[in-house]
């Protein structure tokens, strides 16, 4: 002690390099902070598919790609190799390695600079970290720091740290983000010879970058793999296999797939959040990406003569509403026709494509499938006038049932119904199936909100049809299965309203209602009067699909589902201009067929799950009502148990007619004067339309309802009159009248209107052969309606010539 003290105080400089020895042993045990050890600013955030295949990488603080590995995750080849590449003595020195300093300084020397640093790996972590100069007190301060990173963190934790910061070229930072550029396949499945190559590139990442200089970065492989085996880290064999394995390099490509989906997903995360997250994975199925955007760009560009030059498309997962696949423009990096913006995503104006959850709200309310809607003129009052719904055909097609209507997407009835259920309770549903964006008052949409005027999304809508899959429950959609925190924590992402994780779902439909709207929706014999039986949405399984075109033409949809899937597709233009000509059935539809098609090419066919509380009635194909002996033909409908007909049809009658007089034959009439024949009878609300689809028909056009309020067409073929100017209309030849018991007899009058030119005289109507009334051109009897089958016929003279105009027969019951 005393010698100390005279040392101290007999040698001041003695003293102060004690003291300064000291402070440095002392310093070399002061921990690395662990905020310095933090992998926040070097990891990048991947974005998965659910295959883990990585759609997009998002650059860390230092513009780089980076994702940290667990150590269970860093295989032992790889270890092996970089332990011989970088530090042998690894495992042996305190973070400092003399030797190697010794060698690097006489060939620094040798050099006039530095060429060679002898850095240990515990070297490279610290130059990782703190981007220390590469001179001397650089040096210097780099191996004091990794003194005390040695006895900050163990071995085994430094190298962790090696593993995951050190540069690999090509802006990756850390093995795995080499692993998956070069190799497109995380560390844990690289063979030894690929572990060797990766190890060669950190010591020069320029100098060795493979993409560049290929061979230099495999000589270094072939060193590498040279010393572990003479360090017996791997056998012989091993060496023999890995140095005669050829390293595949994948093409780096552009590393961004499904683009407008992956920006959804980065919108969807706050930044506090996201830079907490070093992997995200999604839903979506790359596999169905690549197709799903390999069949829109081959439709769109051929519908470009039609100027249609975009579209988007939505799939989704049916059992979870996760989102499968989503292309929000044909070509994401087309900027002349804006493919950034995400079509998916954009308020449109859906069409015909929201009737079904109108007529869903009906089969609720008691209505079902087999019910008459009359499909004919209607004009509903609204505060700026009438509002005139009409046919995408234009034309008007009498009584329909409930499922023609919706499988034909016929507009008038949509209306007539939305009208009886009332347009707030229209709304207030379209918005409990998800579609918020309908976001104004009732009185600002009124009854055409059920033919499309408001604004929806493709991707809600496509939700809201899933959700009809499900049988009225839904679900919210899921775009993220999972993600893995910085420190290598997985967590999983658990809606809410999941059934699979024990949520409760919203039902929006009763199981019934939603099963008897996709059984309308896959019935391609309803469809078939619209659609032809050969459509682009007939598929060889089931499956619920329906159309939509705005009014303009501006937008056009299709949307649709099986047990399985729900795909929604829209075709239209970003710059709002009218495609030419396409409806959902040829813009959208060919789409969404090649889509579903796709989707189910290797899957076993399903058939839409029935549920309790469903019951299969025969009915009549024309009333709806329980068939009788008279009815033309019959089909099974499906309805709610407790909703199928009780009442017989009584459209239908057969009547025996005496051939020789046209009344009812009686018992006294001869058999062989007795002729039977159906007539068909509609209620007076069709009146109208019955008269105008007679008019048409005198004018050669075709009808499209054969057999309504007439007889058969053997009948008719005998219309044509002795001349051009000279007979009657109406009424109809053929025509059937009902007389009303309600209403008195002399309320049900028929006009019997007379056509004849000025050449005519003496123009007189016969009834049953009897002279009725004596008339003059262009005038109108009138006649008293009576149960029986009568005749009408003019007579009257031309030129000195006597006429008589062809037979009219008429029934009346």
């Amino acid at each position: 002690m005393s010698r100390l003290r005279s040392i101290v105080i007999g040698h001041p400089w003695k003293s102060g390099a004690l003291v300064l020895a000291a402070s440095f042993i002392v310093s070399v045990f002061v921990p690395i902070p662990q905020s310095e050890l933090s992998p926040l600013p070097v990891i990048s955030l991947r974005i998965t598919d659910r295959n883990d295949i990585t759609l997009r990488e998002v650059l860390s603080d230092q513009e780089g790609r980076a994702y940290w590995l667990r150590p269970d995750e860093i295989p032992p080849q790889l270890i092996n190799a970089t332990i011989a590449a970088e530090d042998k003595y690894f495992y042996h020195h305190p973070g400092v390695n003399p030797l190697a300093i010794a060698r690097a300084f006489f060939q620094d020397v040798a050099a006039m600079r530095l060429v060679s640093g002898g850095s240990t790996i515990t070297q490279q972590v610290i130059r990782n970290i703190y981007h220390e100069k590469r001179t001397v007190l650089g040096k210097i301060v780099e191996a004091w720091l990794a003194l005390r990173l040695e006895r900050t963190i163990s071995k085994n934790e430094i190298l962790l740290q090696y593993l995951n910061r050190v540069p690999y070229g090509n802006g990756t930072y850390g093995a795995e983000a080499a692993s998956r550029l070069y190799f497109r396949k995380p560390v844990s499945h690289l063979s030894i010879a690929e572990a060797a190559f990766l190890a060669a590139i950190p010591n020069s990442p320029t100098g060795s970058n493979p993409y560049r200089v290929f061979s230099r970065a495999k000589s270094r492989q072939q060193l590498i793999l040279k010393r572990m085996l003479d360090e017996e880290l791997i056998t012989k064999e091993e060496y023999k296999r890995a140095a005669e394995e050829p390293v595949i390099l994948q093409d780096p490509g552009r590393n961004l797939r499904a683009p407008h989906f992956t920006d959804m997903i980065l919108n969807s995360i706050p930044p506090d959040e996201r830079a907490r997250m070093s992997v995200v994975r999604t839903t979506l199925d790359y596999n169905i990406q690549k197709a799903v955007e390999i069949l829109l760009k081959g439709h769109i560009s051929m519908l470009k003569k039609f100027h249609v030059t975009n579209g988007a498309v939505v799939v989704v997962d049916n059992a979870t509403c996760d989102i499968a696949a989503l292309a929000g423009s044909v070509d994401y990096f087309d900027s002349l026709r804006d493919g950034q913006f995400n079509g998916a995503l954009a308020e449109r104006q859906p069409g015909s494509a929201l009737k079904p959850f109108v007529y869903g709200l009906a089969l609720e309310s008691g209505m079902t499938a087999a019910d008459i809607i009359p499909d004919i003129p209607f004009a509903a009052p609204t505060r700026t006038g009438a509002f005139i719904p009409q046919n995408y055909d234009k034309k008007f097609h009498g009584p329909v049932h409930l499922r023609t209507a919706l499988a034909c997407s016929y507009n008038v009835p949509a209306v007539r119904v939305a009208q009886a259920v009332g347009v707030d309770a229209v709304l207030a549903r379209l918005r409990e199936c998800g579609l918020t964006t309908l976001d104004k008052p009732a009185s600002y949409y009124g009854l055409g909100v059920v033919l499309g005027d408001g604004e929806v999304t493709l991707l809600d809508l496509t939700r809201a049809y899933s959700m009809l899959a499900r049988g009225g429950y839904f679900l919210s959609d899921r775009t993220i299965l999972s993600y893995r925190d910085v420190a290598g924590n997985t967590h999983e992402f658990v809606p809410a309203d999941s059934p699979e994780f024990g949520g409760s779902p919203r039902i929006v439909y009763s199981p019934q209602v939603a099963y008897i709207l996709a059984n309308i929706l896959s019935d391609d014999d309803a469809r078939a009067p619209s659609f032809g039986f050969d459509s682009p949405i007939s598929l060889p399984f089931p499956c619920a699909v329906k159309t939509g075109t705005s009014k303009d033409y501006k937008d056009n949809w299709t949307v649709g589902f099986t047990p399985r899937w729900t795909v929604g597709v829209w075709v239209g233009n970003f710059d709002a201009t009218p495609m030419r000509s396409v409806s959902g059935i040829t813009g959208a539809g060919p789409i969404f067929r090649d889509v579903m098609l796709y989707l189910e090419q290797n899957s076993r066919w399903l058939s839409f799950p029935q549920p309790d509380g469903i019951v299969r009635v025969k009915v009549c194909t024309r009333s709806g009502k329980l068939p009788t002996k008279d009815c033309p033909g019959t089909m099974e409908e499906v309805f709610i148990k407790g909703t199928e007909p009780t009442a017989k049809c009584g459209m239908h009658h057969v009547y025996r007619i005496d051939d020789r007089t046209g009344r009812l034959a009686d018992a006294r009439t001869p058999k062989q004067f007795v002729e039977t024949k159906l007539v068909e009878t509609l209620p007076p609300i069709f009146d109208a339309w019955l008269d105008r689809q007679k008019a048409d028909d005198t004018r050669g056009a075709s009808n499209n309802q054969p057999g309504v309020g007439k007889e058969p067409a053997s009948e008719q073929t005998r219309r044509s009159l002795t001349s051009a100017d000279f007979g009657i209309a109406p009424p109809e030849n053929g025509s059937v009248y009902k007389i009303d018991p309600s209403l008195r007899r002399q309320f049900q009058m028929l006009d019997v209107a007379v056509v004849a030119g000025p050449a005519y005289q003496n123009v007189r109507l016969f009834v049953d052969g009897k002279l009725y009334s004596n008339l003059s051109a262009e005038k109108i009897a009138r006649w008293a309606l009576l149960p029986g089958l009568h005749e009408f016929r003019l007579s009257g003279e031309k030129n000195g010539r006597d006429l008589r105009s062809a037979p009219v027969r008429i029934m009346v019951y």
